[in-house]
Parts: structure tokens; sequence; C-alpha cells
């Protein structure tokens, strides 16, 4: 059961809860749980069933998928006030999970069983809109990481990753170039190699696990094409 300001703090981020009837609201608090992850811990892996859908209070959780080779690619992050999409649907339907999802950094999250899941999405209204919800904005995301990986060049790809950044008032992006290639479906080679011809051309200046943009004005642009 949810403690008091635990509650407050789901239905800040959650507001579909407040909608609903003093009844749910109560069974809802009592049945899920509360839980902590620390960075790196694995939420699930690819093939096995979904213990529970997480609703995340704070944090960052990281969906994506493992080719034979090695080589990740990320299909989405869920941030405070959003769930998993994959788990949801993979609990509806009762199948395994098709991807990998690790807790990418210290994670707090409200925790609901599967049983729960699909007994409330028959009885629930609100509830239902919220799963639906989840599935459509969710479903948008994915579609357009297979828009890029199928015809978007890379360095483009990585460049609007850059973008993305400066959008949010950071010029300095702390990752390595293996995170980089997981965000955008390449090989940490194919990545290195960008990045010196990003630096060379005077793009952006990179250290160990962080790269500066320099020219922002560029970056934008090629993020564009």
């Amino acid at each position: 059961m949810l403690s008091s300001v635990q509650q407050t703090e789901f239905a800040s981020l959650f507001p579909f809860i407040q909608q609903a009837s003093p009844e749910f609201q109560q069974m809802f608090y009592r049945q899920v749980k509360y839980a902590e992850l620390a960075e790196g811990v694995s939420i699930c892996e690819e093939g096995q069933q979904c213990a529970q859908l997480a609703m995340v209070l704070d944090g960052v959780g990281r969906v994506y998928k493992l080719s034979p080779g090695g080589r990740e690619i990320t299909l989405y992050r869920i941030y405070s006030g959003q769930s998993c999409v994959l788990t949801a649907s993979c609990i509806m339907n009762q199948d395994s999970f098709p991807a990998m999802a690790i807790a990418e950094s210290p994670l707090r999250a409200v925790l609901v069983e599967p049983s729960r899941v699909r007994e409330w999405f028959c009885r629930e209204p609100l509830w239902q809109q919220f799963i639906f919800r989840l599935l459509s904005n969710r479903l948008a995301d994915i579609i357009s990481v297979v828009e890029e990986v199928a015809f978007k060049r890379i360095d483009v790809r990585l460049a609007e990753q850059f973008s993305r950044s400066l959008e949010q008032g950071h010029n300095v992006i702390r990752k390595t170039h293996a995170e980089l290639a997981a965000d955008v479906g390449s090989s940490r080679e194919v990545i290195s190699r960008i990045l010196r011809d990003f630096s060379q051309r005077g793009l952006i200046q990179s250290t160990r696990g962080s790269i500066e943009v320099i020219d922002e004005k560029a970056i934008i642009q090629l993020s564009r094409e």
C-alpha cells in the first residue's frame, strides 16, 4: 500500500486517478506497491513474462533491443509520469517481453500486478483510457524510431540527438560513444568515425564521456536534413 505522501506524488504525475471514484482510488492505492531500483538494474529481460507494470515516479527507464551481434538500439525511454507500453501490451496479451528494459538512473516507481492491470482494464473506464493512451503515444514513438533507422543517415540522427539536448538548454552531452550508438541504432565504431568528422569540421569538441556542441547552428541545420 502507498503512503499518503506517495499517493499525493502519484496523483500529481498520473492525474487520471484523481478523476476515479473514491472506491477505485482506495482499492488502487491498497493493491499497488512502491519500489526503488538502483541505476543499471534490469527491469525485464527479453523473453520473460512481465511481473508488473511500472508507473514511474522519478528517474529514467530505457527500453531497447539487442541484436545477436551485440548491437543495441533504444526504442524509447520512460520518464516520471510515464509507463512502458510493451509491458502493458505483454500483460494484456499474456505474451513474453520482446525487448530489454533497465533502470538508466536510480528509479522510483509504483508497481501494478498483471492480474490487476487486466482486471481494472475490464472494469474501470479511466484505467482503460490510461492504457489506450499509453499504447497510442508510445506506438507513435516506436514508429518514429523505425522511420529514422530506415530513412535517415546516421550523422543526421546523431545531430538530432545533439539538437534535442540544445533545445533543453544543454550544449554538453554526457554520453559515451557506445551509449550514442545505442540511441541511434548503430555501432560504436561508426559513431566514433562520425564524431571525428564533426570535430574536424568544428561542430563539436569531444572528450572522454562527454561531447560539447561548438557550432549549434550547424548541428541544428544538419539535424533537419
